[in-house]
């Protein structure tokens, strides 16, 4: 599947999951579940924003953008996470005043299972986003489905808590249930806001950096050495340089000739990776 298909599929699930989870809180007058509501509303905006970014990120390199514009995924992985931070918030507020002035909950049977089939809905949006995500090498769908596969485990936690309360007569465990679902908002936010940092901050890219030594070590017997390896990540895209040191006796065409070698071998094991390979002499 396309990045643009699943970010769109995952705009309207996101929508779809929010009316349902307003009938869950509605029907219960729980503020755990109303508390799960509104971190759909963050779902939505945030799936919108992924909507956009993958759209522009598909865009060629033009004039003004000579890397292209996949960066705009991990600006809006950025976003994401700020945005779950900001639901956090609103969770916490919501379940303060109620914490010491429980109100009465209704129908939670009702309500847990409508909320169910709103969490199962993500639940499978977000494994088609994590596969979709692994295919495409996309911050912004990984980001997302993340964020879903969160959603789906703080749900399943609030359920248990409303049907302890149930059991027991603690109104007051639907106050705490909600700021428990809001301190494990607050971690997957920060996570997701210090990983697309590190991205915008030109973070070298491990991984790769170990399969290009890979690569240059098969062919060492053609060089003297490489050094300045640098790495960086735009979107599902690597650019890497670095300086390769050749006999001097070589023609500038045997140089050029070995230096295409070695990035068009790079390029058909790791297609996104775009290596740029500086030749000098030895020192």
């Amino acid at each position: 599947m396309k990045k643009k298909q699943a970010a769109l599929i995952a705009l309207v699930c996101g929508i779809a999951v929010f009316g349902i989870k307003l009938v869950a809180y509605l029907v219960s007058n729980s503020v755990a579940l109303l508390s799960d509501a509104l971190e759909s509303i963050v779902n939505i905006a945030a799936s919108a924003l992924m909507f956009f970014s993958v759209c522009v990120s598909e865009r060629a390199p033009d004039s003004g953008h000579r890397y292209g514009h996949e960066k705009i995924e991990d600006i809006s992985s950025l976003l994401e996470g700020i945005f779950i931070l900001i639901a956090a918030l609103f969770i916490i507020y919501a379940a303060a005043g109620r914490l010491f002035e429980p109100a009465e909950l209704f129908e939670l049977d009702v309500a847990i299972g409508i909320s169910m089939f709103a969490t199962a809905l993500n639940a499978g949006l977000s494994l088609l986003l994590i596969k979709t995500a692994k295919s495409w090498g996309s911050a912004a769908l990984e980001g997302d489905a993340k964020h879903l596969l969160s959603d789906v485990v703080s749900t399943a936690g609030v359920w248990i808590g409303l049907i302890i309360a149930q059991l027991t007569g603690w109104s007051f465990l639907d106050s705490v249930l909600a700021f428990l679902v809001a301190a494990l908002i607050v971690r997957m936010g920060v996570k997701l806001v210090l990983k697309s940092s590190n991205r915008l901050m030109d973070q070298s890219c491990i991984a790769e950096e170990k399969k290009i030594k890979e690569i240059l070590g098969r062919h060492s017997f053609k060089f003297i050495d490489f050094h300045d390896l640098k790495t960086r990540r735009s979107g599902n895209q690597v650019f890497a340089e670095l300086h390769l040191s050749v006999d001097g006796s070589l023609s500038v065409k045997e140089a050029h000739d070995l230096t295409e070698q070695l990035e068009e071998e790079l390029k058909e094991e790791c297609p996104n990776i775009n290596l740029t390979i500086h030749v000098e002499p030895p020192e």
